[in-house]
């Protein structure tokens, strides 16, 4: 496969899938260009006569896509490190761009789990020798953050590289990608603090992951007559007679993040609820106890906090995710709203306002979403202490 196979390889996830690698061997012979053109047209069923003449079957529609289209797309980078741009970073400059734009989701080293799954933790120097994490194997064990799993340093690379920081994508130099990998491995004990990672000796430090040897093959996903991946024994004696469910959406939250019913596939056997009705008794069973269960909770923590303990309620209703006392993340900073707002006396209702129901405009284009679950004490107590700059 050549770099030129740019848009079957994204369609993987990620540099370590290689579900679609039988499709590779009919598109080996045709040119990028052409490849990108099939897309645009949808007719992988007449490739090559599209590969010839991209217009042939559908006059005026659809173009070649030009060489820097191609190179925008192509940026992924593969197991066997084909496609890594040239390059280098250092541990020292990846702390520095870590605190100054990872730090608020992740947490200074990596350990945090108040936005994210933690990245850094779970992992032993033993584990580096053997290539598999042991944690794993426990049940008990509280948590897989992101070095527990990892098998490809290239995945890491590769999602840094496309993916981050979340709030703008793609914005990190080719130094600053290469430094922040090397400072997530430095943290996992996998390189040291004096490490400048490139290129040239990535290589080298896949052969140290905790997990390298962690990856296995499954083979019914290559054979169609394999055994599946589940083991289980059908119910013949003494079999349940009611089902309860135990865990259910709360009314507040069914449309908090817009209708399941139309962002769904039409693959598959699964159909999302559709959120904008109320919820049917089939769908959580006893809603009536259930909600009430809710509703005993919530008043039951509806307490007026005091001013010192309004910053555990920011993380406890997620708002540090978008939030931050002095810089903007997603949204704007608790100064910036204050500076905003200062010496207007309807503030605090217009906030609360707001805030509750969600909205976009004040800020720019990307919506806050509505936060119906937070007490009207709560709430109160938040607003206030944002328009006090979030100390």
């Amino acid at each position: 496969m050549t770099r030129c196979d740019s848009f079957v390889r994204l369609t993987r996830s990620h540099a370590e899938t290689h579900w679609c690698a039988a499709m590779l061997s009919p598109l080996r012979r045709i040119s990028a260009a052409a490849a990108v053109t099939v897309l645009l047209f949808g007719g992988l069923a007449s490739l090559a006569g599209h590969a010839q003449n991209p217009t042939a079957k559908f006059p005026g529609v659809g173009r070649t896509a030009t060489p820097a289209e191609i190179a925008a797309w192509d940026i992924d980078v593969r197991a066997d490190f084909k496609g890594l741009p040239k390059g280098s970073g250092s541990v020292k400059r990846g702390q520095e761009v870590w605190e100054a734009k990872c730090e608020s989701c992740h947490g200074v080293f990596g350990e945090s789990n108040e936005v994210f799954t933690p990245v850094i933790g779970g992992t032993t120097k033993k584990d580096i020798e053997t290539g598999t994490v042991a944690n794993l194997r426990r049940a008990d064990f509280p948590q897989r953050t992101t070095m527990m799993k990892l098998s490809q340093v290239s995945t890491l690379w590769d999602y840094i590289n496309r993916a981050m920081p979340w709030n703008a994508p793609k914005s990190l130099s080719l130094e600053d990608v290469y430094a922040v990998t090397a400072y997530v491995l430095h943290l996992a004990d996998v390189v040291p603090a004096e490490f400048v990672l490139s290129d040239s000796n990535i290589a080298n430090v896949q052969s140290k992951l905790p997990n390298r040897n962690g990856k296995v093959k499954w083979e019914p996903l290559w054979n169609v007559r394999g055994r599946g991946d589940v083991t289980n024994v059908a119910c013949m004696t003494n079999c349940k007679q009611e089902l309860r469910i135990t865990s259910f959406l709360p009314d507040f939250a069914r449309n908090a993040h817009g209708n399941l019913a139309e962002q769904s596939r039409e693959v598959g056997p699964m159909r999302g609820t559709d959120t904008t009705q109320p919820a049917k008794t089939s769908e959580v069973g006893d809603i009536a106890s259930n909600t009430a269960r809710v509703k005993v909770a919530t008043v039951a923590t509806s307490a007026p906090r005091s001013a010192t303990s309004v910053a555990s309620l920011a993380s406890k209703y997620t708002c540090s995710a978008c939030h931050q006392a002095n810089k903007k993340l997603v949204g704007p900073s608790y100064g910036e709203i204050a500076k905003k707002y200062a010496g207007d006396a309807g503030a605090e209702a217009t906030l609360m306002l707001k805030v509750k129901n969600g909205g976009a405009g004040v800020w720019g284009t990307i919506p806050m979403p509505p936060s119906p679950q937070v007490s009207e004490d709560d709430l109160r107590a938040l607003i206030r202490w944002a328009l006090a700059g979030g100390q």
